[in-house]
């Protein structure tokens, strides 16, 4: 039995055919649709994988940037605050409430806030709002008390953990990054 053999495409401009003649019928053959198929397949799965691995990175970076703004503005208020580091309520202790005010409010030499910049009031803000942890995707901050010690590890219940008493920012991430360093020690 004879196979029929499969068509191709032949473009030719209308402009050459003669009056009255038909221009042959053209298509891709289905072995030519599967070897574009298949190189497409190939391509995908070597690009795919950078674009996963730019994401983390980007993470990572993004992580890192958020700490140095932070840490920035924690040394930016305490130069104005008498050395003293946000986050204190009145009472003296670590408070996040206290920490998320003294950032994002205006302040005055004492630490006190108000929504309204004033004569009095004339500090900060020093952030619009906390950053959220880009790894973990959280904005809380567990505060660490005068005198008791900074976890070992990250615990992931919060997105930061701060230590005022030794001004000590870091990100609640466990896990490392791409060059095996750890997320809580950035």
């Amino acid at each position: 039995m004879k196979m029929p053999r499969a068509k191709t495409i032949c473009f030719q401009s209308t402009a050459s055919l003669k009056r009255g003649e038909i221009p042959a019928v053209t298509g891709f053959t289905l072995v030519e649709i599967l070897i574009v198929v298949i190189i497409l397949g190939i391509l995908a799965s070597i690009i795919i994988p950078k674009f996963s691995t730019a994401s983390v990175e980007a993470r990572e970076n993004m992580t890192r940037e958020n700490l140095r703004i932070l840490r920035t503005q924690i040394a930016t208020y305490r130069a104005q605050h008498w050395d003293i580091s946000p986050g204190y309520d009145a009472a003296g202790n670590p408070d996040e409430q206290a920490f998320i005010d003294q950032m994002t409010m205006f302040t005055d030499e004492d630490g006190n806030t108000d929504t309204v910049a004033s004569a009095v009031f004339k500090y900060g803000p020093y952030l619009s709002e906390i950053p959220e942890n880009p790894l973990n995707v959280k904005t809380s901050i567990n505060m660490i008390a005068d005198g008791a010690a900074m976890p070992a590890a990250a615990t992931n219940t919060d997105g930061w953990v701060y230590k005022p008493e030794d001004i000590i920012f870091r990100a609640d991430s466990p896990g490392n990054d791409m060059t095996g360093r750890s997320y809580f020690s950035y």
